[in-house]
């Protein structure tokens, strides 16, 4: 029998007063009865409308079937056919915004939860299903990625199904990128990324951390090394700033840095660790993006006493996901809206004491549509507090374009690409995900790893060669303001 209830069955989670003082993660999971039954409510429509809105078209309709049917295992060689990181996807896409937009019972009620049932799926396949690698025949022909974050590992997994020869490059002493240093352990636990990096290596993809390219070895080096093509997923990992008086003061931090810490060097085992993170009792967050409502979240969680969200427009215009913003508002986390913040006071010792802000209104619309805040005169006041985190976005580190004669980037710093291929100015080197768009979402990188990985497959197999005509921009700088 379909399910015709208007509403998603509910997802599992802990109580908001439990979880914000610990990082396990924040929901739960279907149980098997659960998935099953909110995969009734989908109509498997011919069409397929929500498999338009996914970039990197997961046959949804198709996987949802199998789990009405209960056969899990089919329903993951469905959805890994076309994606090789659904737990993850699972947890931190924004489906609302891509493929549960076009669901058609989202037109008289809640869309499928298709985000949820694509975890459970994952999950548990995890948990009950040795993950058996797609091991191609070898082509030996070498293809270097750098970067292993979800535009890197996409690309890398879709080339070794392909039978290449695939090294990805890591800064870091662990692979993963944004999903191991920027997303927190209670919405991505790192157990998942490992396993879902762990599965590719099963694929054939060898990764090499601590790998500086820029430094250690340039892209010269790599093509004199063998390898044929290159994909560039570096990312966006150079925090952006306010440039108000104060941004120098002790107390205040990049959310870049204040997650890295968190997430990556585990900063909230302390004094379990090595790397502590000095917060106080009042934290002030800068910015409405997902990344300011995991800094909030997670301050909350080192035991803030007040956490501030302090945004310059109304809720309407926030960037964070509806859920985030949701799950924000439970955990207590305040909402400073409609407040700029126009200087940071110190101590006499060079520590922060207040944020000096504006309240605004809005005006008419700005270049990304959104009204434009504008301060209302004689609006000063004082919030004060002991920690200030910037959380208005980023951009592209700018080692490689700085050491790469010839790559071709916009001002802000993204890689200008091609569109339907995402080559570079650079024969046999293409670029996608942040390194190019400026900060955006896991599966928009994930969907530009896929078409470069096919634009790699056609150029090495002579199918296609690098466009003659110069390369085009694609995409713009992202900053959550």
């Amino acid at each position: 029998m379909p399910n015709l209830a208007l509403k998603k069955v509910p997802m599992p989670e802990q109580e908001p007063d439990v979880r914000n003082a610990n990082f396990r993660e924040v929901t739960l999971g279907y149980t098997e009865a659960m998935a099953i039954e909110e995969a009734k409510r989908c109509l498997n429509c011919r069409n397929k409308p929500c498999v338009g809105g996914c970039p990197v078209s997961v046959q949804i309709p198709e996987f949802i079937e199998r789990v009405v049917a209960g056969d899990f295992a089919d329903a993951y060689e469905i959805i890994t056919s076309t994606n090789n990181l659904p737990a993850i996807c699972g947890r931190v896409c924004p489906q609302e915004s891509q493929c549960e937009k076009f669901c058609v019972r989202g037109i008289k009620g809640e869309p499928v939860a298709i985000g949820r049932l694509e975890r459970f799926v994952a999950d548990w396949a995890m948990a009950n299903e040795p993950v058996s690698p797609t091991k191609a025949d070898k082509k030996n022909r070498k293809v270097a990625v750098v970067g292993s974050g979800p535009a890197g590992l996409t690309c890398a997994g879709d080339l070794a199904k392909q039978g290449y020869d695939v090294t990805v490059f890591e800064a870091f002493h662990v692979p993963g990128g944004v999903l191991m240093y920027g997303i927190p352990e209670f919405r991505l636990p790192k157990a998942i990324v490992r396993q879902e990096i762990d599965a590719l290596r099963g694929c054939g993809v060898d990764i090499k951390t601590n790998m500086v390219i820029g430094k250690i070895l340039s892209l010269t080096d790599l093509m004199n090394e063998g390898f044929e093509a290159i994909f560039i997923g570096t990312g966006a990992g150079l925090p952006s700033f306010l440039k108000i008086p104060g941004e120098n003061l002790n107390g205040v931090y990049s959310a870049n840095e204040f997650l890295t810490r968190i997430n990556l060097m585990k900063a909230y085992l302390f004094p379990n660790c090595d790397t502590p993170v000095r917060i106080g009792k009042r934290v002030a967050v800068v910015g409405g993006g997902n990344v300011a409502m995991d800094a909030a979240r997670s301050a909350k969680r080192l035991g803030a006493e007040e956490v501030y969200i302090v945004y310059r427009r109304s809720e309407a215009e926030m960037p964070a996901r509806l859920e985030e913003i949701h799950h924000a508002k439970q955990e207590g986390i305040i909402f400073r809206l409609l407040t700029n913040p126009i200087q940071i006071q110190g101590t006499e010792s060079g520590w922060v004491r207040a944020l000096e802000c504006n309240e605004m209104e809005l005006g008419e619309p700005d270049a990304s549509g959104r009204r434009r805040p504008i301060a209302k005169p004689g609006s000063r006041f004082l919030l004060d507090v002991e920690t200030v985190i910037i959380a208005i976005g980023n951009i592209p580190n700018p080692l490689l374009k700085n050491t790469t004669p010839g790559l071709e980037t916009q001002k802000w710093g993204g890689i200008v690409v091609e569109a339907e291929t995402m080559a570079t100015s650079l024969e046999g080197v293409y670029a996608g995900g942040d390194a190019v768009t400026g900060a955006a979402t896991v599966i928009q990188a994930m969907g530009a790893g896929r078409k470069a990985a096919q634009a790699i497959d056609d150029y090495l197999s002579g199918r296609r060669q690098d466009p003659e005509n110069p390369a085009c921009v694609v995409g713009s700088e992202i900053v959550e303001m």
